[in-house]
């Protein structure tokens, strides 16, 4: 067993899984996709909905995927994604602190993600049973790209004018997160 990888898979897995759950059926303290549609809304993300449930998506599947260690490159691409899509989104104009809102949380995520694609995940695993050739410098750079083209394309203007008419039907979603006083919102909604 390797205690680093384990590490990653153990703990950025499962919170994913969770972190994604929140955001689809408002388990753990979420707000579910309409009060996350609306947030995401309010952050120029349109249609909300669409992007929330496309964000709890990739966040639940990549977190399963990265926990069981199963096509680990395709898991560390979702979760790159989303992060990529936070940093762009919400964070990038807030310089790199957390404090005050800034993206160094979303930017650890993603170098833990391209460090588990390229390393594998080790033992046990499903990739280390089934696909033992799955992994290396060449899987994890294939994995950031994807990661930073998915967030590209799922907010890309054309797409989202084609999804159109559902725009409007979440940003004033009862329980909007993003309606918070404050001007800050909790870390779970934060990233996207």
């Amino acid at each position: 067993m390797h205690l680093g990888r384990a590490a990653i898979r153990g703990v950025v897995g499962p919170l994913f899984i969770g972190h994604g759950t929140q955001k689809l059926f408002g388990w753990f303290g979420g707000h579910g996709v309409e009060g996350t549609g609306g947030a995401f809304e309010s952050m120029g993300l349109k249609p909300g909905r669409r992007h929330a449930i496309a964000a709890g998506a990739s966040e639940a599947v990549g977190g399963a995927l990265v926990a069981t260690g199963a096509l680990t490159p395709v898991g560390a691409a979702m979760i790159t994604g989303t992060m990529v899509t936070a940093i762009r989104k919400m964070h990038g104009s807030n310089g790199p602190w957390v404090t005050e809102g800034g993206w160094e949380y979303p930017a650890v995520l993603i170098g833990a993600m391209v460090a588990i694609a390229e390393e594998g995940p080790g033992s046990p695993s499903v990739d280390a049973k089934w696909l033992p050739g799955f992994k290396g410098t060449g899987w994890a750079l294939l994995a950031l790209a994807a990661g930073v083209a998915g967030s590209y394309l799922a907010t890309s203007k054309p797409l989202n004018e084609a999804a159109g008419a559902d725009s409007d039907d979440t940003a004033d979603a009862v329980g909007d997160p993003a309606a918070a006083s404050n001007g800050h919102r909790e870390p779970e909604l934060a990233s996207a």
